[in-house]
């Protein structure tokens, strides 16, 4: 393990599903991610390409702690092309594996670590998945250690969603919204946290800075850009998240601190 395990008393929850995902499969794990980080859950996936990537991306723009269990030993990236995402998960949460450091990622490690990935979760969120898939390994460990298993549904003529359909089918919930997630966590959802500064100090520094630059009154998109030096897409992410916690709002002139 690099890094560190998920906290006990923060509720968890698993995000997976296929690596060849849809626009819209990534555009959902993202969303959901995002918004269950940006109230403190803490987002489980296998830091593999498609689903998982996009719930380890959404976690880190909600500034959310996220985890990545993999199929190989923790000082390997695979795929390589995650190498980015890999250091940012190892630095925002952990890295996790059963499997000694050198350790490649043969086939068959996968389906073994996927009981991991549910073992840590309180909730398993399948995004897309075929009828025969990883995704769908890990729901049936997460069924069997009694675990909550929910599915975003999808066409029924796309094979990418069939497996999530069949789920549905089968008895497992529909996920509709972050906050009903929420919900079956027993998480009270609210549109403003009452004491935003106990958990300033929590976020990443980026988060920091954007909160600093709109002390000073609303600022437009593109003035908080040229203020804090981050990129618009980034920053976009920032300030959804923000708006989900509850300290920032649009005013009509641009964003700005929540009065309270």
């Amino acid at each position: 393990m690099v890094g560190k395990l998920p906290e006990e008393s923060r509720k968890a929850v698993a995000v997976v599903g296929a690596r060849n995902c849809s626009l819209y499969g990534r555009k959902q794990a993202r969303y959901f991610a995002r918004s269950l980080a940006a109230r403190g859950v803490r987002i489980i996936s296998g830091l593999a390409a498609g689903i998982d990537a996009a719930a380890h991306e959404g976690a880190l723009e909600g500034g959310g702690k996220t985890y990545g269990v993999l199929g190989c030993g923790t000082d390997l990236c695979y795929p390589k092309e995650n190498y980015r995402l890999y250091r940012r998960v190892r630095e925002e949460g952990g890295l996790i594996s059963e499997y000694e450091p050198g350790t490649p990622p043969l086939p068959f490690h996968f389906p073994r670590r996927n009981r991991i990935i549910s073992g840590l979760a309180d909730l398993i969120l399948v995004v897309e998945a075929r009828v025969k898939s990883g995704a769908l390994i890990t729901a049936d460990w997460a069924l069997e250690q009694g675990k909550t298993v929910l599915a975003v549904p999808g066409r029924l003529d796309d094979p990418l969603s069939a497996g999530c359909n069949r789920l549905i089918a089968q008895g497992a919930g529909i996920a509709l919204s972050p906050e009903q997630l929420l919900e079956e966590l027993g998480i009270t959802v609210s549109h403003k946290q009452k004491d935003p500064e106990n958990f300033l100090q929590e976020l990443p520094e980026n988060f920091r800075r954007v909160c600093g630059c709109l002390s000073g009154g609303s600022r437009a998109l593109d003035e908080i850009a040229a203020e804090t030096g981050l990129s618009v897409p980034e920053l976009s992410g920032i300030l959804i998240a923000l708006e989900l916690r509850g300290i920032v709002e649009e005013d009509g002139k641009g964003y700005c601190l929540v009065k309270r």
